[in-house]
């Protein structure tokens, strides 16, 4: 309608002189009648309706009175539609509006819903990852948080807990290094001849027992145990206050996986795995004391018919050692166990198990009666784990003291490279 009338201020419409007489108009050689319109009948006495009358153009849904334009004759002009405006093209705002704030009210339930106020130092939980190369890239160090389900009735935690951890570890510190090939913990020249590692004897000193929510830091490093061994130790300390929890120490050597026999060290693996080595004591002194092979007439507690699980076996299809932890205290006397906790173990794997195996546990309380046990000080036990045939698996020696007492040991550190 603006269009029209700037159109019409500056280009007047005058009427034809022929038009009153006609309401045609020639054009070239025809005859038009412009939109159909007729001229009233002055003897038609009625209300005559124009046959092209159009309704009053609106524009947002707003009715728009068409003002005459001067020059033209009301019965002449014929209604023009509306003009395309950028405004009447536009979309109802009213629905926009409504869809933003339908967005922005759902955005806001969802920040509200989150809970971003700061955890408490000692709630922090897995900020870990797989763990990182430390001093020089020859130790490794992983941090573990304890769970709910890895304590037990004592509210600590339990010794396969700490175990496996320790087994954790040492997998990660050979996968962090570079030296995992295709197989479990082994390095790729280990994989070609089929070889693996296997533990042949480990020393465990616990000084305190994390409970539930503790972080512990536990560092690994290995080092050369004779010409064809290697030795692993651990350090396990508490994350937040540096106290030595556990120590540990073990020898490994090789082993064929098809023929389930040692094998001496190739130099090809000598090579890839003597540069991470550290020349440094262990971290617990080695305890010289001989094992004692226990037998039905010397074994005072026998707990016999235990047979492994398929959950039981690792990826080289024999038992995982720290099971066998486990089978060694299934004969501890209960007395023990209530009233005392592991303090040091020393075991030694004569040989692997498999998935089809009986196995019995043999225990000997060694200058004790069953009747002195609760009010006894420090305890130590004997251990046989063996076949039913009688084929021996594991000898050790456990000590036990008294909950609750005094912690002992000294504190642990990371060795320093001997000169």
């Amino acid at each position: 309608m603006v269009a029209t009338a700037a159109t019409s201020a500056f280009f007047p419409i005058t009427s034809s002189p022929d038009s009153s007489g006609s309401k045609s108009k020639k054009f070239g050689n025809g005859s038009t009648n412009l939109g159909g319109i007729s001229k009233p009948s002055a003897s038609s006495g009625g209300l005559q309706v124009r046959a092209n009358a159009q309704a009053p153009p609106k524009i947002n849904g707003t009715a728009v009175v068409m003002t005459p334009v001067e020059g033209f004759k009301d019965e002449d002009a014929v209604s023009p539609p509306p003009p395309r405006t950028f405004i009447n093209q536009l979309p109802d705002w009213s629905m926009l509006l409504a869809a933003i704030t339908t967005i922005f009210l759902a955005a806001e339930k969802q920040w509200m819903m989150l809970d971003w106020k700061p955890r408490r130092s000692d709630m922090l939980i897995d900020p870990f990852g797989i763990g990182r190369i430390v001093q020089d890239g020859l130790v490794f160090r992983q941090n573990f948080s304890i769970r709910s389900y890895e304590i037990g009735a004592d509210g600590t935690a339990s010794v396969e807990t700490l175990m496996n951890h320790l087994q954790e570890t040492a997998i990660n510190h050979c996968k962090s290094a570079g030296l995992l090939g295709d197989g479990f913990g082994a390095t790729p020249g280990m994989c070609k001849k089929n070889l693996i590692w296997v533990v042949t004897r480990m020393q465990v000193v616990v000084d305190r027992y994390p409970t539930w929510g503790d972080v512990v830091q536990v560092d690994t490093w290995v080092s050369a145990s004779g010409k064809n061994g290697m030795r692993r130790d651990w350090l396990v300390s508490n994350s937040k206050t540096g106290e030595v929890l556990t120590r540990a120490t073990s020898v490994w050597v090789m082993m064929n996986k098809l023929t389930r026999r040692l094998s001496k060290i190739p130099e090809e693996v000598r090579g890839e795995i003597q540069p991470h080595f550290m020349d440094c004591d262990p971290i617990v002194a080695e305890d010289s004391r001989k094992l004692v092979k226990l037998d039905d007439s010397t074994a005072e507690y026998v707990r016999k018919g235990l047979t492994p699980r398929w959950s039981d076996l690792d990826v080289n299809q024999h038992v995982n050692n720290v099971k066998y932890i486990g089978w060694i205290l299934e004969s501890t006397p209960l007395p023990i166990v209530e009233n005392h906790e592991l303090c040091s173990m020393t075991l030694e794997y004569r040989r692997e198990c498999g998935k089809d195996s009986v196995l019995q546990s043999l225990t000997a309380v060694s200058d004790a009666n069953v009747g002195d046990m609760v009010n006894m000080g420090e305890i130590e036990c004997q251990h046989l784990l063996r076949l039913e045939e009688g084929s021996e698996i594991v000898r050790g020696r456990t000590q036990w003291r008294p909950k609750n007492a005094e912690r002992f040991g000294k504190k642990g550190r990371i060795p320093a490279q001997s000169a």
